[in-house]
């Protein structure tokens, strides 16, 4: 591996959760991409071998590794060939878990981030909206407190775990007149009275469930209100750096995963009397592909590193989600063409792996908003803030 970011440890690490992956995961792929439904035990042997818990406090479970541990599950997750099962796993661990680490406080992460690390309880986030789309400011979804408690109205959509999860942790108008500025997040559980989710049928992902969620007078207490009160819009802006660069690596990775498929495949296919890896038209666009990966995932590393010391990476987390998703996208549609009609085949890894990464310049903001992110930035020297809770 790249020794500039990685140790020993790091592949010892890797090699372990390789085995784990093969023994415990991938036997049962095919029947979680076909019912859309993850079995619960896998969750707590994740929880087990102390996967959920990478990058979280000691005091709660936790290994508290550095980010490049959390590269390599990423990594790893990518080569079992279930974007969605990947998904599933990440945004538990991610997204949901993030916002608990960052902004719950004692009582939240004794009595939920624990247990999540443990793969005991399972989180979705959920913040995209039916009529918002990449536009977070726009949501609709309301918390009015009265008294002791919060009241919540509204409706979430496409979110990863959704029908799954324990527990959501939620954004909501506190203070609608406010805009982005009136947005707080909230933790809410699954059984509470008022809370329902339909599940999606995706193109991809298939073994995720991804739900669409409606809040109908939801009461929660104020308790369950993580971090400040209107203050939400900064926390999800300032974690949307670790998402996208989690796409990112998700990215590279699939891609590199592909490559590898192909170019196994291409040594073995015979065309006109030779393999086909010896026609320089299929060589030279194979060499184009490795590159435009290996730029992606060098930059993707020198990113991680830099957050994993503390700073603020939003441009570049933004520009390795948008030019690390398009690069695996090509590579899916062109290793695909490598195979020719065996690509086609869902018995053969590309047919799945093209239709799982389409989400990825999708999900966690499109590439479209993320072009205007980083124009703003470039153009207009906006600078992002991050939140202080």
């Amino acid at each position: 591996m790249n020794s500039t970011y990685f140790t020993e440890e790091h592949d010892l690490f890797r090699e372990s959760l390789k085995d784990f992956l093969q023994k415990e995961v991938v036997p049962h792929i095919e029947k979680w991409e076909k019912t859309g439904t993850i079995e619960r035990f896998i969750w707590e042997k994740f929880g087990e071998m102390g996967f959920f818990g990478i990058n979280y406090p000691e005091a709660y479970g936790g290994l508290n590794l550095d980010l490049f541990y959390t590269v390599i599950f990423l990594e790893e997750l990518q080569k079992v060939n279930s974007g969605g099962f990947a998904a599933a796993m990440w945004a538990h661990a991610y997204l949901a878990m993030t916002h608990l680490n960052a902004e719950g406080d004692e009582r939240i992460k004794k009595d939920y981030l624990a247990p999540s690390i443990l793969g005991k309880k399972i989180g979705c986030l959920c913040i995209t909206e039916p009529f918002g789309g990449s536009d977070v400011a726009a949501m609709r979804t309301t918390a009015v407190k009265k008294g002791d408690k919060y009241i919540i109205n509204g409706s979430k959509t496409f979110i990863t775990n959704g029908i799954y999860s324990d527990y959501l942790v939620v954004a909501a108008k506190t203070s609608p007149e406010l805009g982005n500025k009136g947005i707080s997040i909230f933790l809410i559980d699954r059984d509470v009275k008022g809370v329902s989710a339909t599940k999606l049928d995706k193109l991809g992902w298939r073994a995720s469930d991804t739900a669409e969620i409606a809040f109908d007078n939801v009461e929660i207490p104020v308790e369950n209100l993580m971090g400040e009160e209107n203050k939400g819009f900064p926390y999800i802006m300032q974690h949307f750096a670790l998402e996208r660069l989690i796409m990112g690596i998700n990215a590279h990775a699939r891609s590199e995963f592909a490559i590898d498929y192909t170019l196994q495949y291409m040594s073995e296919r015979e065309a006109f009397g030779k393999t086909i890896n010896k026609f320089q038209a299929l060589r030279h666009k194979m060499a184009e592909l490795v590159t435009d990966v290996e730029h992606c995932k060098l930059f993707n590393y020198a990113t991680i590193a830099r957050l994993d010391k503390g700073d603020y990476v939003v441009k570049e987390a933004t520009m390795s989600k948008l030019k690390s998703t398009k690069v695996a996208d090509d590579v899916m549609y062109s290793c695909l063409q490598m195979l020719g009609g065996y690509g086609y085949i869902e018995e053969y890894p590309l047919a799945r792996l093209f239709r799982d990464s389409r989400l990825g310049p999708i999900g966690g903001g499109t590439s479209e908003i993320l072009k205007e992110i980083i124009a703003k930035m470039v153009i207009e020297n906006k600078d992002y803030k991050k939140a202080v809770n």
